[in-house]
C-alpha cells in the first residue's frame, strides 16, 4: 500500500463508519443550512483543520471556500487572522473561538467568557449553536482524517458529499 496516498483505513468500506460518515454529513448540512454565513463556516473549518494538521480537510476547506468565493488572501492568511487586516470583528470572534474551542485542553479552563462575549456581540443564538456545532464537528472529523492518515491533494470543489458517502 502506498502510505502516501491511501489511507490507513477506508471508513465508508465499512457499514459502521458509513453510518458515521452519513451522520456526520447530516449535521454538516444541518449547520449549512442555519444561519450562520458560509464564509465563516468555511474560515472556521480551514482553521480547525491548519491546527489540528488534518491535510485532507484542510484541502476541502480551502477549495470549497475558493470556489464560493473566498479571496486568496483571507484563505493565505487564516492561520494568521490574529495578525491579519483582511477578517472582520465577527470573523475574528469566530476564529478566536474555534482556536479555543480546539485546544480545550491548553486553555486551562476552557474558552474564557471574554471570547465568549465576543461571539454573543456578534452571532445571534442559532448562530451560536450552529457555531458551536461546526467547532465540535470538524475537530471530530480532523481527528478521524489525522487517525486514518487520510491525506489532501486531491480532492474537487463541491464533492463533499461524495466524499461522505
Amino acid at each position: 500500500m502506498d502510505t502516501l496516498a491511501q489511507p490507513r483505513l477506508n471508513l465508508f468500506a465499512h457499514e459502521t463508519g458509513a453510518r458515521i460518515g452519513r451522520r456526520i454529513h447530516a449535521v454538516s448540512q444541518v449547520i449549512q443550512a442555519s444561519s450562520l454565513p458560509g464564509p465563516v463556516r468555511e474560515l472556521v473549518q480551514l482553521r480547525a483543520s491548519q491546527m489540528n494538521g488534518c491535510g485532507f480537510c484542510v484541502d476541502i476547506h480551502a477549495k470549497d471556500a475558493s470556489a464560493a468565493g473566498e479571496s486568496a488572501d483571507r484563505l493565505h492568511l487564516v492561520a494568521t487572522w490574529r495578525h491579519s487586516t483582511v477578517f472582520s470583528e465577527a470573523e475574528r470572534a469566530a476564529l478566536e473561538l474555534t482556536e479555543e474551542g480546539t485546544r480545550i485542553t491548553d486553555a486551562h479552563g476552557g474558552v474564557p467568557d471574554a471570547t465568549w462575549d465576543r461571539v454573543r456581540a456578534h452571532y445571534d443564538e442559532e448562530q451560536c449553536v450552529a457555531l458551536v456545532a461546526l467547532i465540535a464537528m470538524i475537530n471530530a472529523t480532523n481527528r478521524i482524517g489525522v487517525i486514518l492518515d487520510n491525506r489532501g491533494g486531491a480532492y474537487r470543489p463541491g464533492d463533499l458529499g461524495t466524499v461522505a458517502g
